[in-house]
Formats: structure tokens, sequence, C-alpha cells
């Protein structure tokens, strides 16, 4: 069903079953995939892509143009996955010549007056808080949660299986399946309640928990810490994702409390 009240440029492409409520805005160069809902008043923008299933709340924009004064006008896009929800009054910018695109992954969840910055990328399954801030070209890895009122600095990633306290200030790296939470932002151990519901076995968890003890409690620099986790642990898709992820860290990585 599509309102005679919204405006859809003809170029736009609509996928089967589409929804558009009244007084929603559709641009030309816009794509938005099988039976996706957008929402009264809600703006899509150019440079627009909208996967399948999607709910596109009122007054939430998405592929407005980058808060970023190095933008030229380039052609670059938001990219939206299946299955994902964006609620009221969330911003999603698009890229630009640094990276090209936005992309938010399949099942987030956005929630209210949150807004994710130019050329983020959001992996699957995420939940981003009420009003959280994003700036540009943060990383957030698969099944992360950052809770409301979160502000991330630009450049900075988050690693996957994370849980990020309500109000936090993420000025460094976050690395993958923990807590963290305080000012400042501080390592608050193992998120195992959401690795326990994501299906993590007792004994994938507690490796994942002795390799952080010895990152983050033996009293060694980092680089120590992972040359001692590599002697210590034979090597598995978790250990070599935090080892990767750590050595990868260009902002370093938050500290234990």
């Amino acid at each position: 069903m599509i309102s005679k009240l919204a405006f859809i440029h003809p170029d736009a492409r609509l996928g089967n079953e589409v929804i558009i409520e009244p007084f929603a805005y559709i641009a030309g160069n816009v794509i938005i995939g099988d039976g996706t809902w957008i929402g009264p008043n809600a703006t899509i923008m150019d440079g627009a892509r909208i996967g399948k299933n999607c709910k596109i709340f009122p007054s939430s924009v998405v592929s407005g143009i980058p808060q970023d004064l190095k933008f030229r006008g380039e052609d670059t896009t938001a990219e939206i996955g299946d299955n994902s929800t964006i609620r009221e009054g969330v911003t999603v910018n698009r890229g630009t010549a640094a990276m090209g695109k936005t992309v938010v992954g399949s099942g987030c969840l956005l929630m209210a007056y949150s807004h994710i910055g130019h050329d983020c990328f959001i992996g699957n399954n995420c939940i981003i808080g009420n009003s959280s801030g994003l700036a540009g070209e943060v990383k957030v890895d698969d099944w992360a949660i950052l809770s409301g009122g979160t502000l991330v600095h630009q450049f900075a990633r988050i690693g996957a299986h994370v849980m990020i306290g309500g109000g936090a200030k993420v000025r460094t790296d976050v690395p993958p399946f923990i807590k963290a939470d305080r000012d400042p932002l501080s390592y608050l151990g193992l998120n195992s309640v959401g690795l326990t519901r994501r299906g993590f076995d007792k004994e994938r968890i507690d490796e994942i928990h002795n390799i952080y003890r010895v990152i983050y409690q033996s009293g060694m620099n980092n680089a120590q810490s992972l040359e001692q986790v590599e002697k210590q642990f034979i090597s598995s898709p978790d250990r070599d994702y935090i080892l990767e992820f750590i050595r990868k860290s260009e902002r370093g990585i938050i500290r234990s409390r």
C-alpha cells in the first residue's frame, strides 16, 4: 500500500509489498526492498539502499548528507540490511569519499533519536540505544549492544558481543565479548549473560574469560600479554579474533577499572 499523500520520486525503485505511509518522502536515487514499511513523515534521501522487511519509523532520515565539512557532494550511499528497524527520529548519514558508504547490517535495531555518522559500519544484530551518537567512520561488530546515550568518538571500533553501559563515552576501542562502563570507560568483565544467550557453552566462555584475565589482570603491557595469550591458548576463532582486534587497534583499547 502506497499512500497518495506520500511523495515518491518516479526514479525510486520499490520492491514488492512495500508500504509507504502518508507524508513520507522518497527521493529518486533510492532502492527499497520487498516488504519494507516506511512510516509517516519518514525521509528517505538520495543514496539510500534499504533491504527487505525493514521498518522505518516516523521522523527518521536515512541517507542525509554527511555532517562533514570535507564532503563535496560525491555519489555515496547509506545501506540498511534486511529485517532492521529504525525507530523515531533516527538519522543515518550517507558516506563520503573516505569509504563511499555507511552500512547498517541485517537484524539491527536503531532506537529513537540515535545517530549513525558518515562511513560507519554497523554489523548484524546490533542494538544502538536511544539518543546514542556515533561519529564518522566508527565500526561496530556483530551483536554489540550500545545502551542509551552512548557517545562514540570518530574512528573508534567496538567488538562483537560487547555490552556498553548507558551514557558511556567511547574514546578508545572496546575489545570483543566484554562489558564496559564507567567514566573513563573501563573493562568490567565478560559479557557472559549475552554470550550464553547466543549459544556459547561454558567451556568456550571460560576460555575467553581466561584470555582476558591475562590481558587485563596480569600486570603486563599489551604486547607482553598478547604474546602470553598466544603461548597459553591454542588457536581458535575467539582467541585469534581478540588478538587481531587488539593488535590492529589504532586508538588503543579501554583499560581495566
